[in-house]
């Protein structure tokens, strides 16, 4: 991976040496916390529940802590990234997170150590996940960007897949604290080939300005636009609405009457479900006004939540699945894309951090706040996810806003107008 790159080597070849990066960052992605954190949480409320007596606002508190480191270090991730060889970052993180999972089969009655863990995890947490690998894709793809970002997302995708009912099939048959160990032993899978594979662009390989790292515009510059805020804000919305839902959602399908087998399999429907919704974006987002899909997806996600809200039977919590999962994590698969459009690679892993601040305060308080209102009634009610669904047709509409502003700054510069949209470079 050393050699020098060459100019006539194309990205659309297999042979092309960044197709062998992203296939070893879509496995550290498959097997990060994305995947893994978010979509078997809800498996183990009741089982810790049952074995300690502790109410799921408090265990939901605990992923609203993870989430809230994630937001505080995701800015500081973000700069060591711009300025350290990614594996620096990575390696360690995905030791320190597989340690922590497995430290979670030792849980006592004492909330604390959960707490604690769970605080580690989101210390490291992006440095596990697509946030900590984007950078490294951009460093090498122009002409397929669109599908690279996607294929990468979509390790996500396939670990929401296949963790969640492994892990339920390991409660099952040999208890929540084999669940956990199962969970450290799949984290570290992504170690080895981050260590072989995941490097960016040699710089004596770069052609042109398109493939700098030292292009773009500053980070006072870029907070200084309406565009960044409002991608920022369609992040925090759509973040409440995703992981309030989707860290109670077996749960929430059990109490409506779905089986506990079917409410995991529904987290992979999702996950399944978002594949396909990745690869068709990124298939799209080449050729497609970028804004215009997100408004669509997040549409989709709005949706699929309503469907969720009154679910009662396996074909309903399947199709509602089925529709979140084409919607859900538009701000995961179009802000990057967006972030280095609006605003080059030079400080891009910065600004994708302070969108991952914006996501993880979203994150954070979502779960959060579903635990606390089931805690007030002692059960799920179909409004509480209709509230949710409000919020997320609220990212709607900005991103409907943010598609109308990039329209009318297009118009002008075609008439030759001043705009006060960031181009790339």
């Amino acid at each position: 991976m050393n050699t020098p790159v060459h100019h006539s080597d194309d990205e659309k070849t297999i042979r092309y040496p960044g197709w062998g990066v992203l296939g070893a960052a879509f496995t550290g992605v498959m097997v990060s916390f994305a995947p893994i954190v978010p979509y078997t949480f809800s498996l183990f409320l009741d089982p810790l529940h049952a074995a300690f007596g502790w109410k799921r606002e408090a265990m939901g508190g605990a992923f609203a802590l993870a989430a809230i480191t994630v937001a505080l270090v995701s800015p500081l991730l973000g700069l060591l990234l711009d300025r350290f060889p990614p594996r620096r970052i990575i390696l360690p993180g995905i030791l320190t997170f597989a340690i922590a999972l497995g430290m979670l089969s030792r849980l006592t009655p004492h909330i604390a150590q959960f707490y604690l863990m769970f605080f580690v995890m989101g210390l490291v947490a992006n440095a596990t996940a697509q946030f900590a690998y984007t950078r490294t894709i951009l460093t090498w793809f122009i002409t397929r960007r669109g599908m690279a970002l996607a294929l990468l997302l979509t390790g996500s995708g396939v670990g929401s897949i296949l963790i969640p009912p492994l892990t339920e099939w390991m409660i099952q048959h040999h208890g929540w604290r084999s669940g956990f160990l199962l969970l450290s032993g799949i984290a570290i899978l992504g170690f080895p080939l981050t260590a072989w594979l995941v490097r960016n662009r040699p710089e004596a390989a770069t052609v042109g300005s398109e493939y700098r790292l030292d292009s773009g515009t500053t980070v006072s510059a870029a907070l200084r636009t309406a565009a960044f805020w409002i991608l920022a804000l369609i992040t925090i919305l759509s973040a409440f609405s995703e992981n309030g839902l989707v860290t109670n959602l077996a749960s929430i399908l059990t109490q409506h009457g779905v089986l506990a087998t079917t409410a995991a399999l529904a987290l992979s429907v999702r996950g399944g479900a978002g594949i396909v919704g990745r690869l068709s974006i990124g298939f799209a987002i080449d050729r497609i006004s970028p804004e215009r899909i997100q408004t669509f997806v997040l549409a989709l996600a709005a949706a699929g939540t309503l469907v969720l809200a009154y679910a009662g039977g396996t074909w309903a919590a399947l199709l509602g699945a089925a529709i979140l999962g084409a919607g859900l994590g538009s701000e995961a698969d179009v802000g990057p894309y967006l972030l280095a459009r609006y605003f080059g690679r030079r400080h891009f892993s910065v600004l994708y951090g302070l969108t991952w601040t914006a996501y993880a305060i979203g994150g954070a308080t979502g779960p959060l706040w579903i635990g606390h209102l089931y805690d007030r009634v002692g059960a799920y009610q179909a409004r509480f996810v209709v509230y949710l669904a409000a919020i997320a047709f609220a990212a709607v509409a900005l991103s409907f806003l943010l598609y109308l502003r990039n329209e009318s700054a297009e118009t002008a510069r075609e008439s030759h107008s001043p705009t006060d949209m960031p181009c790339e470079g």
